[in-house]
């Protein structure tokens, strides 16, 4: 039993990390897209 558990947690450790690793590319693109855009309106506030 604790064998299969740990093939299954080998197996699905991979696809865990990208889904984490892309969560967070994903969150810092929405902040840059955010700071950008508030950079323009502040520009042409000016």
């Amino acid at each position: 039993m604790l064998t299969v558990l740990g093939m299954f947690v080998l197996l699905v450790l991979p696809s865990v990390i990208g889904i984490v690793r892309d969560r967070r590319i994903d969150r810092q693109i929405r902040e840059a897209q955010e700071h950008r855009a508030h950079q323009q309106r502040f520009a042409r506030a000016a």
